[in-house]
């Protein structure tokens, strides 16, 4: 997008929205970054030159606006999409994989050799690794900075940098103000912004149009009592972090989700976010979703009811295929209720002052030795569950930002109890493949039907080809026609 001059100028000069996080303008003549709908009268043309990255940008010279806030914008939906090794990369990055365990780290999991990686993100995105992972600890900081009473040196290790020296030098290099400046720059007292210890209150940026009905409502409606619930507006649950645990509130704005986390180590914080933001799919592009599902005459009536349906997604990988298995052939009340016990017998406890929250969902490790006769499953159930916590336990099932989701399918359908449906439904949500697709499932069937679509899975499926790479959208759409809770935002 970003070598498209003339697109580009257009989107600035309409300051359309569509394009914050998918490039990013530098001007030469103030030495200023912003987002495409940076509220600013545009630059000429010729005083313009666009890049692909925040952290280029700033490579280049060039300083963030204080007007737009670009280091604030969405995330280019092009990595959710992408499977290729630099959207893996991208998204790990973006899971703060660069500030835990450094390049080398980030090279390991993606099996390159670290001159790999800063050649192939240098190419394509104009800064290597270490550039990326550093525009991403500078918009930490600014989070830290604006929205906590931490002593400012606090905030430089708790946002990954290695030094005080750095974190100024950095701070004062992206954002033109000290530190101290930015603070005092925050609308009133800090103190006001943070009435509870460790609790950092910000707001995630989206994409409009987004519909909260079928995103909380899913989220909502199949909470599993003690890690996730529905209170006062928001959805609450429990975190199980690199360096500790939180817990996060999220509520719909008409702009915004608004996002209250509490960690019990503000390291977290970067790592906290990207979780939310995947489990919200808030860094899609939902033009470019609709536009192409209204071009079937029989969706396009779904679409324009309610534009901008979010695919839901998941915290954990791993604790939501548990779940998926936990939820084969049972109602939805069911499936809460088995996660639940397993959550009250193997879930680590923790403390939550504001609600009703008690434990963290168990880890695979913890759940591997389980006794099978302990759970009120099918003996078949038992197995399944069984089989896929200990691929997990030992590494040889890997669900994560990297993994490649084809290998990850495969791997799932030689588990026993694996059949399509509980694939495509952890590919979706888990992986957060934006074309995984259920022409099995039950609702999707009769929603199909009901629209004049081909209820056969194998006639859906040809049908869905038009709606690529977006039929994991599609289904939020096909599910919306049904009057289950997971539709409905709760009151």
């Amino acid at each position: 997008m970003h070598t498209d001059t003339e697109r580009c100028v257009r989107a600035v000069r309409s300051k359309d929205a569509r394009f914050d996080g998918v490039f990013f303008t530098a001007v030469r003549t103030t030495r200023i970054y912003c987002r495409p709908s940076c509220p600013v009268v545009p630059p000429k043309p010729e005083n313009m030159e666009f890049h692909p990255s925040a952290a280029s940008c700033q490579r280049a010279g060039f300083r963030a606006c204080k007007r737009c806030r670009p280091d604030t914008s969405p995330g280019s939906p092009q990595w959710n999409v992408r499977a290729d090794a630099v959207a893996r990369a991208m998204r790990l990055i973006q899971d703060g994989v660069v500030d835990r365990e450094g390049v080398p780290g980030l090279a390991r999991r993606l099996g390159w050799s670290t001159r790999q990686i800063e050649r192939q993100l240098l190419a394509e995105l104009g800064a290597g690794p270490l550039a990326l992972a550093r525009a991403q600890r500078a918009q930490t900081a600014r989070v830290l900075i604006e929205t906590t009473p931490m002593p400012l040196g606090e905030v430089a290790f708790a946002a990954g940098f290695s030094s005080i020296r750095t974190f100024n030098e950095t701070v004062r290099e992206v954002f033109a103000l000290t530190p101290g400046e930015l603070r005092a720059r925050a609308t009133g007292p800090v103190g006001r912004r943070a009435p509870a210890p460790g609790a950092i209150t910000l707001r995630l940026p989206f994409r409009t149009p987004l519909e909260p009905s079928n995103l909380f409502g899913h989220l909502a409606a199949t909470a599993v009592p003690g890690v996730e619930e529905w209170r006062d507006g928001a959805y609450r649950r429990t975190l199980n972090l690199p360096y500790g645990h939180g817990v996060v509130a999220l509520a719909p704005r008409a702009d915004h989700i608004a996002c209250r986390l509490s960690l019990t180590d503000p390291r977290d914080l970067t790592h906290a976010i990207s979780r939310c933001r995947r489990l919200l799919d808030l860094d899609a592009d939902p033009v470019a979703v609709d536009e192409r599902l209204r071009a079937d005459p029989l969706l396009a009536p779904l679409v324009d009811a309610a534009p901008g349906r979010r695919v839901p997604g998941s915290v954990d990988p791993a604790e939501f295929a548990v779940r998926a298995v936990l939820g084969q052939q049972v109602s939805t009340a069911a499936a809460r209720t088995h996660a639940a016990r397993l959550v009250a017998a193997h879930g680590t406890p923790v403390e939550d002052p504001e609600g009703g929250l008690t434990h963290l969902f168990p880890e695979p490790g913890a759940l591997a030795a389980l006794d099978p006769e302990t759970l009120a499953l099918p003996r078949s159930r038992r197995t399944t569950l069984l089989t896929l916590v200990r691929a997990l336990a030992d590494g040889t099932l890997p669900l994560g930002p990297a993994d490649d989701r084809e290998e990850a399918r495969a791997r799932l359908l030689a588990l026993p109890g694996f059949g399509p449906w509980t694939t495509e439904i952890i590919a979706m949500r888990a992986l957060g493949d934006p074309d995984a697709f259920l022409p099995g499932d039950l609702g999707v069937r009769r929603a199909a039907e009901g629209l004049g679509l081909p209820a056969t899975p194998a006639a859906l499926t040809a049908r869905a080809a038009h709606w690529r790479p977006w039929r994991a959208y599609a289904v939020q759409y096909l599910w919306a026609t049904d009057t289950h809770p997971i539709n409905h935002l709760p009151s």
